[in-house]
């Protein structure tokens, strides 16, 4: 069979995924009858689709291709990155999560405002507006690269066509759509990932024992990557893990907080062999095709390298969709958590600026509107962002700076104020506004200090002292504050607890 008509199958292959996630779009809005079915899929999820969903939204491009790509470059160690992320995913389910599905929020700056009593904590929900919106371009740009491969398009119609079908099945029935999709994805990636590509790798380098025998010790050290590399991997991955709109958005979905807690378990465990498996097949794809050029972001090719040259025509296809799967399932997940965001917390709090109250609930109802019906609304938010992320996906070609450093405020800013509030009874609204407030400075000031060091914005951006420098200042200016200060109002702290019990049926903040 000649190369184009391979190409052809694989094609055909990934177009069929495309138009089977438009279906389970139109198969979820038959599920969606309210704003909580749409936002939070009626916080309904048993443990199978939870499982599914947790592990699709977290296990992305730079998961899926970014760690075949680190395997194939670094050996074993190429793992960390996903490891950093299953660990996260662990941590957050077995000490957060049932807290968090008992309080029936939805936002994470509506348990802010819920445990402090301050309205002024929404602010926090800008960053984590920032944060989503770069995440679902970055993610829209990456699968688009796939597109342009496949298809032959121009890269603005890889965008604008991809784009599209998140927007549509995102869209119609909000988290039941892509819950559904999720699920999909999830098996899709499973086997292509577990089934098709280690199996098919390893035999192409002719077995682990050859491996051994070709490659040098140090693509087998643990510690290959940098211990200062494994160190940041876990500061970034697995702290922004749990508090990022996105992942508590699918906690919220949970039944019951045992579903939650066992659910999340198994998808953290799943990640971690998601890793291990990358960093094995990108391992064997050094012997079995050692002249891909790596340097400059050139490792990310070898994902789909290795679908063309290693696997049988129609399973090279199934796991490029796998790829596609694996970004796709992040877009969508940060879409959502972009709209919800940006109605429930954003919008409220720049009406009040203006002497305005446009929201009543906190749901993302509006005033006056009931809010067990109000998808509407809902739907036109995650329309409208989703074209404008489109439209960044396609204006901006390098959105990484950007995202890096919606990240880095993320957790150099947000996450004293978060996990604090969780944890520690006597943190106070003063300390958690003013933590995020100065984390988020340091965490610029540092960026600006790093990009005049070394001579470059972007460098600057990307390099590691940021974070550490926003995550320390803002720890200590979060418990001196709060120690210094009136403690928290005990009414306030009554209705957090009742809250946190699970006693409360209510749902949403006022805001």
């Amino acid at each position: 069979m000649d190369q184009n008509t391979a190409t052809l199958i694989n094609a055909s292959i990934v177009a069929l995924y495309l138009l089977a996630m438009l279906a389970f779009g139109w198969w979820g809005k038959s599920k969606t009858k309210s704003s909580s079915d749409f936002l939070v899929a009626g916080r309904r999820l048993g443990p199978f689709l939870y499982t599914g969903t947790m592990a699709a939204v977290v296990l992305g491009g730079a998961s899926t291709v970014g760690g075949v790509g680190l395997g194939y470059k670094f050996g074993v160690s190429g793992a960390w990155l996903v490891i950093a992320i299953g660990v996260g995913v662990l941590l957050l389910s077995l000490c957060f999560a049932g807290v968090i599905q008992r309080l029936r929020i939805f936002t994470v700056s509506q348990m802010l405002t819920l445990r402090y009593g301050k309205k002024s904590t929404q602010a926090s929900s800008v960053v984590m507006l920032a944060y989503t919106l770069m995440l679902c371009a970055t993610s829209t740009g990456a699968y688009a690269t796939i597109f342009v491969v496949l298809f032959n398009w121009e890269r603005w119609a890889a965008i604008l066509v991809g784009g599209l079908v998140v927007i549509v099945y995102s869209t119609i029935g909000g988290m039941w759509s892509i819950t559904l999709a999720d699920q999909v994805q999830f098996i899709i990636k499973t086997i292509g990932v577990f089934a098709l590509m280690l199996p098919f790798t390893l035999g192409a380098a002719g077995g682990w024992g050859q491996i051994q025998e070709r490659l040098d010790a140090e693509f087998f050290q643990w510690g290959g990557i940098g211990v200062d590399t494994i160190i940041t991997y876990f500061v970034v991955y697995t702290l922004g893990l749990l508090i990022g709109q996105d992942i508590w958005q699918r906690v919220f979905t949970a039944r019951t907080p045992q579903v939650a807690k066992w659910g999340g378990t198994t998808a953290g465990i799943y990640c971690i062999l998601y890793g291990i498996a990358g960093a094995l097949i990108g391992l064997g794809a050094r012997v079995a095709l050692p002249n891909i050029n790596i340097e400059e972001g050139g490792k990310d090719a070898v994902y789909a390298e290795v679908a063309a040259h290693l696997l049988p025509v129609g399973l090279g296809g199934l796991v490029l969709a796998a790829a596609v799967a694996a970004m796709m399932s992040t877009a969508s997940g940060a879409l959502i958590a972009a709209a919800t965001v940006a109605r429930t917390d954003v919008v409220p709090m720049v009406a009040r600026l203006f002497g305005r109250t446009v929201i009543s609930d906190g749901t993302g109802t509006d005033e006056g509107k009931d809010p067990g019906e109000d998808v509407k609304g809902n739907r036109y938010w995650v329309l409208g962002l989703g074209l404008f992320v489109v439209v960044l996906a396609i204006a901006v070609e390098d959105v990484v700076a950007a995202l890096t450093i919606s990240y880095d405020i993320l957790v150099g800013g947000l996450l004293v104020a978060i996990l604090g509030g969780l944890l520690w009874r006597r943190g106070t609204g003063e300390g958690a506004t003013w933590s995020m407030a100065v984390g988020t400075l340091a965490t610029l000031a540092t960026m600006g200090v790093m990009a005049v060091i070394k001579e470059d914005f972007v460098a600057g951006v990307l390099s590691n002292e940021p974070i550490y420098v926003g995550l320390i200042a803002s720890a200590l200016v979060y418990v001196v504050v709060s120690l210094v200060g009136k403690p928290t109002d005990a009414t306030v702290l009554a209705e957090w607890d009742e809250r946190r019990s699970g006693r409360s049926t209510k749902e949403g903040v006022d805001a």
